[in-house]
């Protein structure tokens, strides 16, 4: 079983986020991690779209410019690890995600004009970690929820350490509330 890890941990080794997601990492087999600061994706502009669609129309399915989104398509699980930033994530996962937004790759349209997801994933975990107390404003995972519903994953997972940056609270302690909710989730 192949878990695709998106990480969008834009702090590298000192994220918290990024200490959480490969706690709960080490439990899986198979992990394939994309590193969105690493990739350095340009968000799509006219230009990109219109040469996209020409490879889709054409078939090209093997060209590169869809790898990222075969890549999503196939993997059995997801784990998405960014911060909270500006009410939701970093703008490099919301990049990442039009680069796997693909109509006949992680979704397509029915005859009736219905959107069906594509992907095989049973899961998409959302792990993230917070300065504040952020309850009923992560519209990031609220976001995460309806991609994966579009993408035909039916169920969302949501671990949060909150609260990390507040003068004289227990660090430690959030995080450990973190991974008490990560080891529920086998």
């Amino acid at each position: 079983m192949t878990t695709l890890f998106v990480n969008a941990c834009m702090r590298g080794h000192e994220s918290r986020t990024l200490m959480l997601c490969r706690e709960y990492l080490a439990r899986k087999q198979d992990v394939v991690e994309v590193d969105l600061a690493a990739l350095e994706l340009k968000p799509f502009d006219a230009a990109m779209v219109e040469a996209r669609v020409k490879k889709q129309t054409a078939g090209a399915w093997d060209d590169p410019v869809f790898a990222l989104s075969r890549q999503f398509a196939e993997a059995d699980d997801i784990v998405i690890g960014a911060p909270y930033w500006d009410l939701s994530f970093p703008a490099s996962l919301k990049v990442y995600l039009e680069h796997v937004s693909v109509c006949d790759s992680t979704f397509h349209f029915t005859e009736d004009a219905r959107c069906e997801g594509l992907c095989k994933a049973a899961t998409l975990t959302y792990i993230t970690t917070s300065g504040g107390f952020v309850a009923g404003a992560n519209f990031g995972y609220e976001y995460l929820c309806g991609i994966a519903k579009m993408f035909g994953i039916p169920e969302t997972r949501f671990i949060a350490a909150e609260g990390l940056d507040i003068a004289g609270i227990d660090i430690e302690g959030q995080m450990n509330k973190a991974r008490a909710e990560m080891a529920k989730l086998g």
